[in-house]
């Protein structure tokens, strides 16, 4: 079968195009899948560079097939699979191998689709869709009146989270590096957006609170924005720190998070929060039925195929990307 595997770590010039990888194996507790659409991710990037070489979360080695997100068909289920069926249209995330035609994925990870959602948008939304729910859900758990901010909104988990915080009833601020990002996260709900580079956010907030800071802040960004989060969040409020993308804070001493008003700090992660089928079908039924009804809104920025999935992984790495990138199998 087709696949993008890696035996190193590195750059784009580590990925290997393969039209003979072997078929997976059918494992008990798994459901074999022939792939649609998968998602493309930063996760994939780290995966390629080496960031989850050492992770007991994430438990990927080396060599693997590229790949933590798809959607398809069930074409074999092996034993202890009960709910599962050969023919079911299912989606999943966090568990590896979508690069290629087929993938054995655990069934505790598998969602099934409902009538009227693409394999397209299935791939485009499972991963960063669970992850917002569960951030604002069970992490955050905003309410109508909360305060929330979210750097990188425009991401495609920021521009989820600006959505499902708008649906709780919550007043939204965002922070966003281009005015084009910025107006992006305007048009999903967020009632202000900064420009975090230009500094002095935190300030900013304060004023629009009345000096009182927000209830939540969601950061992905890490090492360049975590103590401004810290300033920006009222008394006993929480700072969601689920992403690093600007590196991260090595040199934190936990009194900062006293003197900043007995802050509580947290770094989740989704498998904590995906840990048995339940709990993924109801956070995907939640996701796909909000795209489906049209409170929710997830752009695919572009299809990409077998042979040109470096291009995606550049756009990613450059900061490029506005809506979701995914590879058509």
């Amino acid at each position: 079968m087709r696949a993008i595997t890696i035996e190193q770590y590195g750059g784009p010039e580590v990925l290997q195009k393969r039209k003979d990888a072997p078929m997976p194996q059918v494992q008990a507790g798994h459901v074999l899948v022939k792939l649609a659409c998968a998602g493309i991710n930063f996760m994939d990037v780290h995966t390629r560079q080496g960031k989850y070489a050492n992770s007991q979360t994430y438990n990927v080695r080396l060599p693997c097939t590229l790949g933590m997100e798809g959607s398809g068909e069930v074409v074999a289920c092996g034993d202890d699979v009960r709910d599962i069926a050969i023919g079911d249209r299912v989606a999943w995330c966090i568990a590896w191998g979508s690069y290629a035609d087929y993938a054995s994925v655990p069934a505790a990870l598998v969602a099934k689709l409902p009538d009227g959602m693409t394999h397209q948008l299935a791939a485009a939304s499972i991963f960063q869709g669970s992850t917002a729910h569960y951030l604002i859900e069970d992490v955050a758990r905003l309410a109508p009146g909360s305060t929330c901010l979210i750097h990188a909104a425009a991401g495609s988990i920021g521009q989820l989270l600006v959505q499902m915080a708008k649906l709780r009833g919550a007043r939204v601020f965002v922070t966003a590096g281009t005015a084009e990002k910025r107006a992006m996260a305007i048009r999903r709900g967020a009632d202000h957006a900064f420009d975090y580079s230009q500094g002095g956010v935190a300030d900013q907030i304060r004023d629009a609170t009345a000096g009182e800071g927000v209830d939540v802040v969601f950061d992905s960004v890490g090492k360049a924005t975590l103590r401004d989060s810290f300033r920006a969040c009222k008394k006993h409020g929480l700072i969601v720190n689920y992403g690093n993308v600007s590196g991260s804070l090595t040199d934190l001493d936990p009194i900062e998070l006293g003197e900043a008003g007995s802050l509580f700090l947290t770094r989740p992660r989704l498998a904590d929060h995906m840990t048995n089928r339940e709990t993924v079908q109801r956070r995907a039924d939640a996701v796909f039925a909000a795209l489906l009804d049209g409170s929710l809104q997830v752009d695919i920025e572009a299809c990409y195929s077998l042979d040109n999935v470096e291009q995606a992984h550049a756009r990613i790495e450059n900061r490029q990307q506005v809506g979701k990138p995914i590879l058509q199998l």
